[in-house]
């Protein structure tokens, strides 16, 4: 089920009315038969491996607290760890690979070994096992206390607004508000708000996202017809299709979230205003992010360990968020490419420094922070060429035309009208990025939400801007001439 769904339009309103109308002791149990139909509403069979990985990290979380030694926690801990990461391994992992050991094979001339099964990726199983497994680790380490109802704990796994691409939560924020789901009480304002923040992501997802993904989609397609300016154009257009699309799905989760009185974490924060590689990290997908670096950067040393173990453990770190993504050795250099920027960065740090003082520049600047984020977006749009190819050579064919296929007339002869967006259509996707930037620039500056801002304004003029996004999502979105509703692109992850 989609949120940008009729059954979605249906389903939400129903669940919020019955949520705050039955007693508020079983509000918990029909949230839970709520996510579930949610997710089942895409495939049944697959609730099988959501109430498995639920039962396995539950289980563990009594152990754990129930074990007299060290050795017997961890030992619950690994066999946590191993189950639900066997699942995730099979699901996601299992076809890329045998095609990598046949791919071996076969440069021995050997025989390739057969795919036995027909595996189809159950939607949202990255996150719903790094939620789980989250859980798992905070028990044992003693942040939070195992929750013995099983039904509240499998509420925490499959919480419906947030369950398919996150944001991936926390047992230490959101368990606790389901335990305390009873005092939650329907304010007007609250949900005014979390239904802005809704209609807000819709803006961006439908009206955005989905517009430039055909842009994409014809560039990246054909790439062997076009020129640099095209394939820039399609480079770029990638990096704002993606933004808008996961940032509207995370913004539309929260604001369904915040309708029931449950908060769950923010998981953009202007990541293209970011000064730096690291900077962005700190501001993408930051659920994801603050994860790794919660689980696997600092458990593997950090930078507890002199520089160059602080720089293999970030190589590390990305290199396993890349292969997070996809079973594709695309998304593994696209995380490579961050780890890389990253150390070069520190390693260069020092002689930028000695470069500024000696030229002595103002680093307060505005055109300096500019700079710094033009160069960063940069970086982070060539990364996702990566990201955005079906394969390796894909990638390197796109790239090289673009540094080669040198053809900045087009930029005159108005050729980028024909890469599937008319003049109208294309004067409607800059329309709304000029929204989006300034949306972006009121956060950035005042560190507030777009629903913030405007419950602080006038009724009238809170009103009449409501009203136009729920225009321009009904008009330009979705339901526009020729335009079909794609599904959110971190569904694949």
């Amino acid at each position: 089920m989609l949120f940008n769904s009729f059954s979605f339009l249906i389903f939400f309103p129903i669940v919020v009315l019955v949520y705050y109308l039955i007693p508020k002791k079983v509000r918990y149990i029909w949230l839970l038969v709520a996510s579930y139909y949610f997710y089942m509403s895409w495939n049944a069979i697959y609730a099988i491996l959501i109430a498995v990985s639920t039962l396995v990290t539950w289980t563990s979380g009594i152990l754990i607290s129930r074990a007299e030694s060290t050795k017997e926690k961890k030992s619950f801990v690994a066999g946590s760890l191993v189950i639900n990461l066997g699942i995730l391994f099979f699901f996601k992992y299992f076809d890329f690979t045998i095609d990598n050991i046949n791919a071996f094979l076969g440069k021995l001339h050997m025989t390739a070994l057969n795919h036995p099964f027909d595996i189809i990726l159950p939607v949202g199983i990255s996150f719903y096992t790094f939620q789980a497994l989250s859980y798992t680790i905070d028990v044992y380490r003693g942040e939070i206390k195992p929750e013995k109802n099983f039904f509240r704990y499998a509420l925490y796994v499959s919480f419906f607004p947030q369950l398919v691409a996150g944001p991936i939560e926390r047992s230490k924020n959101l368990l606790p508000q389901i335990q305390n789901i009873e005092e939650k009480k329907p304010h007007f304002k609250v949900i005014v708000n979390g239904l802005i923040l809704m209609l807000w992501g819709l803006f961006m997802k439908m009206v955005i996202a989905d517009r430039i993904a055909i842009l994409v989609d014809k560039v990246f397609e054909d790439m062997y017809m076009y020129g640099s300016i095209e394939l820039i154009a399609g480079a770029i257009g990638f990096a704002l299709q993606i933004y808008c699309d996961f940032n509207g799905y995370s913004t539309i989760a929260v604001g369904a979230a915040k309708v029931m009185g449950i908060d769950i974490m923010e998981n953009f924060n202007t990541p293209y205003f970011a000064v730096s590689v690291s900077d962005f990290w700190k501001r993408w997908h930051i659920s994801l992010s603050t994860w790794f670096r919660d689980y696997v950067y600092i458990p593997l040393g950090g930078n507890r360990k002199g520089k160059v173990r602080k720089y293999i453990n970030l190589m590390i770190t990305m290199l396993v968020s890349g292969l997070w993504h996809g079973a594709n050795w695309t998304y593994v250099v696209w995380g490579g490419l961050h780890g890389f920027y990253q150390v070069v960065g520190d390693l260069l740090k020092p002689v930028k420094d000695k470069v500024h003082t000696f030229l002595g520049t103002d680093k307060n600047a505005a055109s300096f922070k500019i700079g710094q984020v033009i160069i960063t977006f940069c970086l982070t749009t060539f990364a996702w060429i990566f990201f955005r190819a079906e394969s390796l050579r894909g990638a390197w064919f796109y790239i090289k035309r673009m540094f080669t296929r040198w053809n900045p007339w087009s930029v005159l002869d108005l050729s980028i009208y024909d890469l599937g967006l008319d003049v109208l259509e294309m004067n409607i996707l800059v329309i709304s990025l000029v929204a989006l930037l300034l949306v972006d620039v009121i956060k950035y500056r005042r560190r507030v939400s777009v629903s913030d801002v405007l419950m602080k304004q006038n009724m009238w003029f809170r009103w009449a801007i409501v009203i136009c996004l729920i225009v321009a999502v009904l008009v330009f979105g979705e339901y526009g001439i020729n335009f079909d509703s794609n599904k959110f692109i971190y569904f694949d992850f």
